[in-house]
């Protein structure tokens, strides 16, 4: 019992029901062919096979192919009878959920089949008869209810295999815009760290250095002191300006304050500020500056920030050299500073070489930095021309 009610749906024994009730009104409207007034059974007869039809109805969803072979032989035998009207269209059901349901070489396998026993339907009417037109009416009645549901399952089918391919392709494209929408995130909160490595890390770098100066080295006379204060004063001024810069660029509808934008032409004060008791920043521009786009310009800028930031923080003592060069559509940075002793450093997650890195990257430059010849180099060179393809 509860293996037929796993084979069976309510539906399906509905649709068995209301097909057995209405075959009851067609077969007493005699809607039913006779062969001979000799050979005319009567109506409980003809209930028979209408009968094994609807009984095997409900298994036209969950089992199809048996669905039909077990109509198939009470089909015939509705036909020896003399075809009915009502089991005609029942087994045109049974043809079509095998079709639609089945699987696809079972729909092919079938269309073949009806199309062969409508021709020779026709051939055995078209000679018993003796009559061409006979044969040709008897090859349309069979192929309406032979031929015509298994065509109609085959088109059903495809639109339903076109429609579960244009759901399946939409959630892949879903799939891609959601990647593409993570990807972008992931890239502007790699950007906002980026930026507030700058911001933050070198301005309070710079602080903590001045300061850790100021209260550690003995016998510092009143310049010294007033140097280091300005440092200190002129790092804390800058650094929250750029964070009220990045503050207003990440509210919406806040304009970006262009003063607050670091330039290139800054530099100078950049370095003059960058100094320990025991060194010093040096800075030469070869070429002249051209119109630079904001992007390369922040991108040099903060390079060379975050070298002298790395100089202050771990070379030895004596002179970081800034060179700065416009050349051949091209900005080239070079900062060397002395090599420090292992040991010598505050505290840092080392992705101020990260950042400086991905900076040029993001422009479609070089970057290199390492030890040469006794000195720690960092070497930048970032394309103008071609910043609009990078960007």
């Amino acid at each position: 019992m509860h293996s037929l009610r796993r084979l069976t749906t309510p539906q399906d024994a509905l649709i068995a029901a209301a097909a057995f009730a209405g075959g009851l009104v067609v077969l007493a409207a005699h809607g039913h062919t006779v062969w001979s007034e000799s050979w005319n059974p009567p109506f409980a007869v003809r209930l028979v096979p209408l009968a094994g039809l609807c009984a095997a109805m409900p298994l036209r969803r969950t089992a199809p192919l048996t669905w039909l072979l077990l109509a198939t032989p009470f089909n015939f035998v509705d036909v020896a009878f003399g075809p009915s009207l009502a089991t005609a269209m029942i087994y045109g059901d049974a043809l079509y959920a095998a079709s639609l349901y089945g699987r696809r070489r079972t729909a092919e396998w079938l269309l073949g089949t009806t199309l062969a026993a409508s021709l020779a339907v026709a051939a055995a009417v078209a000679l018993a008869l003796r009559g061409v037109a006979v044969g040709v009416l008897a090859a349309s009645l069979t192929g309406v209810v032979w031929v015509t549901p298994v065509l109609t399952a085959m088109a059903v089918r495809e639109h339903r295999s076109r429609a579960e391919a244009e759901r399946q392709r939409a959630e892949q494209v879903a799939r891609l815009a959601e990647m593409d929408r993570r990807a972008a995130v992931t890239a502007e909160r790699a950007r906002m760290a980026r930026e507030l490595h700058d911001v933050i890390a070198n301005h309070l770098s710079a602080v903590a250095l001045h300061s850790s100066a100021v209260l550690k080295v003995q016998g510092l006379d009143r310049e010294e002191v007033n140097r280091a204060m300005e440092v200190i004063r002129e790092n804390s001024v800058r650094g929250l300006a750029e964070m009220r810069r990045m503050i207003g660029l990440l509210r919406e509808g806040d304009a970006e304050d262009p003063a607050a934008r670091p330039r290139l032409a800054e530099l100078d004060r950049l370095v003059r500020h960058t100094a320990r008791p025991d060194l010093s920043a040096r800075l030469e521009v070869a070429g002249e500056q051209p119109d630079l786009p904001a992007a390369v310009e922040l991108a040099a800028y903060r390079i060379v920030q975050e070298a002298l930031t790395n100089a202050l923080k771990h070379a030895g003592s004596g002179y970081a050299d800034v060179r700065v060069e416009y050349a051949g559509g091209r900005v080239v940075i070079d900062v060397l500073s002395p090599l420090g002793p292992d040991g010598s450093r505050l505290p840092g997650t080392g992705s101020g070489l990260v950042g400086m890195r991905e900076r040029a990257v993001m422009l479609a430059g070089r970057f290199d930095a390492g030890p040469d010849g006794g000195r720690w180099r960092v070497h930048a060179e970032l394309p103008v021309d071609s910043l609009s393809g990078a960007a």
